[in-house]
C-alpha cells in the first residue's frame, strides 16, 4: 500500500543554499590545494583563478537565493551567522598568517587571500542556513 505524503515542512520549499555553498568550498579547496602543491615553484595562476571565480558565482547565487526566500528564520540566521564569521574570520587570519611567514610569493598569496575570504564566508553561510531552515519563520 503507498504511503500517503503529508503537508510539506516549511523547510522542505527551500532552495538548495548549503548544497551550492559546498560546491563553491570544494572549489576553493581545490584551488588551494593546487597552488599549495606548486608553491614555491613556477605555478599558472589560471586554474586557481577559474575555480575562485567559478566560486565567488556560486556564493553570488546563494546569496541571490537567500533574499528570494519569503518566510524564513532571518533573525536566527543572522544570529548564528555572526558568530561563524567571526570564527572563520580569525581561522582565515591565521592562515593568512601562515601564508606570510612562509613567504608566499605575491601574485599567489594575493588569490590565496581572495580564496580564504570565499572559505570565511561560506562556511558560516552554510552553518548559519542549515540552523535556521529549521526554526520558525520569522514574522
Amino acid at each position: 500500500m503507498a504511503e500517503m505524503a503529508g503537508p510539506k515542512a516549511p523547510y522542505d520549499s527551500l532552495p538548495p543554499v548549503a548544497g551550492i555553498a559546498t560546491g563553491a568550498l570544494a572549489l576553493i579547496v581545490a584551488g588551494g590545494i593546487y597552488l599549495a602543491s606548486h608553491i614555491p615553484g613556477p605555478v599558472s595562476l589560471l586554474p586557481a583563478s577559474l575555480l575562485l571565480v567559478v566560486a565567488v558565482l556560486l556564493v553570488a547565487v546563494d546569496v541571490g537565493l537567500l533574499l528570494r526566500i519569503g518566510r524564513f528564520a532571518r533573525q536566527r540566521f543572522f544570529q548564528v551567522g555572526k558568530w561563524g564569521l567571526l570564527a572563520y574570520a580569525i581561522s582565515a587570519g591565521m592562515l593568512e598568517y601562515v601564508f606570510i611567514l612562509d613567504r608566499v610569493p605575491s601574485p599567489e598569496i594575493w588569490l590565496l587571500t581572495m580564496m580564504l575570504a570565499v572559505y570565511a564566508v561560506d562556511i558560516p553561510l552554510i552553518i548559519a542556513f542549515t540552523v535556521a531552515r529549521y526554526q520558525a519563520p520569522d514574522l
